[in-house]
């Protein structure tokens, strides 16, 4: 089990920087998103914040949909830490 908690904690961790990485890419208008790493990093974080884009439209050209994106990934993150501790003290109970 500690195994599985510890390979999803490194993948959320991995996903969360290259949110980052595509939020700071995207105040830079002269990046072509079309171009190979540029377009990969797109296909794959764009899906997840396309979710919270029609949750929460941007307002005066500011995107906030990062914001409800990060909050959700660290709940995951926390409840996941929660599950690993529930399961590492049930097995030390025995």
């Amino acid at each position: 089990m500690s195994i599985l908690v510890q390979t999803l904690s490194t993948f959320l961790s991995i996903y969360t920087i290259l949110l980052i990485i595509r939020i700071l890419l995207s105040w830079f208008p002269n990046v072509d998103w079309f171009n190979p790493p540029f377009s990969v990093l797109s296909q794959l974080t764009d899906p997840y914040l396309n979710i919270f884009r029609s949750i929460i439209p941007p307002l005066g050209g500011i995107d906030l949909s990062p914001i409800l994106a990060f909050l959700l990934l660290s709940f995951v993150r926390q409840g996941i830490g929660l599950i690993a501790v529930a399961t590492a003290s049930s097995y030390a109970s025995f």
